[in-house]
Formats: structure tokens, sequence, C-alpha cells
């Protein structure tokens, strides 16, 4: 079986917030890219973060082994550089062999915890 995903990937609505209410790590606000390689290689996955008026921040480089799952907290990203926090920022996902992709939010910053989570943008090419 050929390995599932695409190389290419976009997310637009990052924001990755400053604060929260509740008993940290459990409940910080946070976003989170969720990354799966089914394949039977590991894949080696390139992040780019855009800002909507700050220059872009890459390659935070990810390596991904075959047929796990690896959950990355945006706000913990520090090389080459921190995150912004409570700046929005979109992300494009480049990695050598396919993977899926899947983008999540943790809102703690009332009392009333909200979540989400989507799937991210695939390229139409599955090849780099």
């Amino acid at each position: 079986m050929s390995a599932l995903g695409r190389c290419r990937w976009s997310i637009a609505a990052g924001h990755a917030p400053s604060r929260g209410c509740g008993i940290e790590p459990e409940f910080t606000s946070a976003d989170r890219l969720s990354l799966l390689n089914t394949g039977d290689v590991q894949a080696h996955v390139r992040v780019q973060l855009l800002y909507s008026d700050l220059d872009e921040a890459a390659p935070y480089r990810i390596t991904l082994a075959p047929r796990r799952l690896r959950r990355l907290r945006i706000n913990d990203l520090i090389f080459p550089e921190a995150v912004r926090l409570d700046v929005g920022y979109g992300l494009l996902v480049r990695s050598d062999v396919p993977v899926l992709a899947q983008f999540g939010r943790q809102d703690t910053r009332q009392a009333a915890l909200a979540l989400c989570a989507a799937t991210a943008w695939p390229d139409s090419e599955r090849t780099r």
C-alpha cells in the first residue's frame, strides 16, 4: 500500500493565544499541528509560518517516523525563532513523502473551554 496524504499542505487560520485560564499545561491555550505518516519511510517535514504583517518564520524542521503520528504545539516551536503569540498566521507544510496534516486549537482564554480541529488544505499535487 502506498502512503496516504500529500507532500504539501496549507493552513490559514493560525492564532496562538498568549493567555488562558485553568491549570497549566493541560489548559494552556495552544494551536496544534498533527502529522500522520502512514508510509514505510521517515518523513522530513518543513513548516513555514506566514504572518499578516511580520516577516515569515522558516523553516521549522520536523522528523516523522514511519507509520507514526506526531502532535506539535505551535506555541512550542522556537527554532529558528519563537512563534509570535497573539498574531494571526498561516502555515505551509512541506514533506519529502506524503503525510496527512490536521490543525487544531485549544482556546482557554475564557472559563468556557473551546476546541476546534480542521484538516489542512492539501495541494492537488501528490509530489513535492
